[in-house]
């Protein structure tokens, strides 16, 4: 452990008995998603005395919505896992409040929702789950690794009421119908556009190209609470702020919530982005120089799938020359006394990412410390081979073990 990680306050977790632990593998929900601002923490803090009109409250954050987004109106609620399964629900339902109570019975509706099959992804939960918990059916279309236009003319059908759009790192990230095309299809079939757009920076783009909503979250890029936000057409946007009264009830989402997601929107507008992206560059240029000076590990520095204007390192290890591999090095990082957690959705495939998204001051040379270490341990001894079928069903290990 470097002398820097001296100089990072760790009483939080000694205090309260967790883990404690750098975040260098993105917005992961599993670990807490962001470092929320201060902005988003004051003002928690300052509407939590206080009784409010919750109707008034998601009125003034639909006008701060409308204003980032460009959409006529939005709506805060509890993920945007439940911003997806309330925006199917209100193109199903329209603000008709019987229909709205009847759900997940949707007999009588157009209640199919077309999805390109490469976009079905888990992002901690899967997206068909997220569409059938209002009631509604997912449709397919295309393959995983190739979608042609006239698959998406074929499975839009008179039951078909919505074409869901999934903008992630986890989806297949070739093959698939762009946004553009995918809009003017359903668009020329009279299907509403719903974008999930859970970690990206652009709120303007997707509505500006016809989505009819889009769906954010607040506690990633945004270091807002935990929250979804639902921006859209002021009908639907309507429809969907409806659901509260049917299945979005057992999502609803506290005021503390819906003002801190609030503040959070705000903070983005003069949020200082070449600033962060700066330091977000020296980390990877620190990061680089350690993993380079390794016979075996190469290091690239690579831009964001999604094209928002965040870079990672990708640091790839050929187990040849280096002797032990990327999964193992991955698990003797996260096994360092501050545990380093690196983004390792792809490790079977020889490499992991580190990302400087979420950095807090002292990090980025805890993480260089540790990384030289491990590195410099495996080069003594290799370090021990990682079950690659054990580790792929890790995260449901973890739900099994709690208790």
């Amino acid at each position: 452990m470097s002398s820097n990680s001296n100089n990072i306050d760790w009483s939080f977790y000694k205090k309260n008995g967790f883990t404690p632990l750098v975040n260098v593998s993105g917005t992961m929900t599993s670990i807490g998603a962001s470092i929320m601002i201060k902005d988003a923490q004051k003002a928690m803090g300052s509407i939590s005395p206080y009784f409010i009109k919750m109707h008034e409250l998601q009125s003034k954050a639909s006008m701060v919505i409308s204003e980032l987004t460009g959409a006529e109106s939005g709506f805060i609620t509890a993920s945007a896992g439940a911003g997806i399964t309330l925006s199917i629900a209100a193109v199903m339902t329209g603000k008709n409040p019987g229909l709205i109570e009847r759900l997940p019975n949707t007999s009588g509706l157009k209640n199919e929702v077309v999805v390109q099959s490469g976009h079905l992804c888990n992002y901690g939960g899967t997206v068909d789950q997220a569409v059938r918990l209002s009631g509604a059916k997912v449709v397919s279309f295309g393959q995983s690794t190739q979608v042609q236009d006239h698959q998406l003319y074929d499975a839009i059908n008179e039951n078909t009421v919505a074409g869901l759009f999934v903008v992630s790192h986890h989806v297949v990230e070739y093959g698939q119908m762009s946004f553009d095309c995918f809009c003017k299809i359903c668009q020329e079939k009279g299907v509403a556009v719903i974008v999930d757009a859970a970690s990206e920076y652009d709120l303007r783009t997707f509505i500006n190209n016809g989505a009819d909503i889009v769906i954010y979250s607040s506690h990633k890029f945004l270091g807002g609470p935990t929250a979804g936000i639902v921006a859209g057409r002021s009908d639907l946007i309507q429809a969907g702020y409806m659901q509260n009264i049917g299945i979005g009830r057992v999502m609803k989402v506290g005021k503390e919530s819906i003002y801190g997601a609030i503040a959070a929107l705000q903070a983005w507008k003069v949020r200082d982005h070449t600033a962060i992206r700066n330091k977000e560059t020296n980390a990877l240029k620190l990061w680089e120089r350690i993993a380079t000076s390794f016979d075996g590990v190469q290091a690239d520095v690579v831009d964001d799938s999604t094209h928002n204007p965040l870079s990672r390192l990708k640091i790839s290890i050929n187990k040849e020359i280096f002797k032990s591999s990327a999964a193992s090095v991955a698990i003797a990082l996260s096994l360092c006394k501050i545990p380093i957690i690196v983004r390792d959705h792809e490790i079977e495939l020889g490499y992991f990412y580190l990302d400087p998204c979420n950095l807090a001051d002292g990090h980025a040379e805890l993480v260089s410390s540790n990384l030289k270490n491990v590195l410099q341990n495996a080069l003594k001894k290799p370090l021990s081979e990682v079950n690659l079928d054990k580790h792929r069903n890790s995260s449901i290990q973890g739900y099994l073990d709690w208790k």
